[in-house]
């Protein structure tokens, strides 16, 4: 068994870096999944769709859940179908760094694979001279 990993983001920010990381990396190893919020949408349907998403990655080991932007409707959607039973740990400002790294830890527990995100995140963002 492994975490799975849904991405909620506005419009269709998750596809393109799911595209990316297969560049990247090929299979991914953890089951992804990715729904768009965007201004207009029915926020209920958006939500129903996303515990969808949720309950299909959920293997008994959890889903790691990635947001663009804390405190949007995407993220606060995630912390709404977070209280529906499955084991869930919601991490915001997803960065391709931060997808990258969660995908080089499979072997992780969702609390672990968490800190990871989080980690990959920060740790993507560099300041140099060029």
């Amino acid at each position: 068994m492994a975490v799975g990993v849904l991405l909620l983001t506005h419009a269709n920010v998750g596809e393109p870096l799911l595209e990316a990381a297969t560049a990247v990396l090929g299979p991914l190893p953890l089951r992804t999944a990715c729904a768009g919020y965007r201004n207009g949408d029915d926020r209920t349907a958006f939500e129903h769709g996303a515990a969808r998403a949720m309950r299909s990655l959920d293997d008994g080991d959890g889903v790691l859940v990635l947001t663009d932007l804390y405190g949007s409707t995407p993220s606060n959607s995630a912390a709404a179908i977070a209280q529906q039973g499955t084991r869930v740990r919601r991490v915001s400002g997803l960065s391709l760094p931060m997808l990258l790294r969660v995908m080089n830890y499979p072997e992780q527990s969702l609390d672990e694979l968490a800190l990871t995100a989080a980690g990959g995140g920060r740790n993507g963002i560099v300041i140099d001279q060029a």
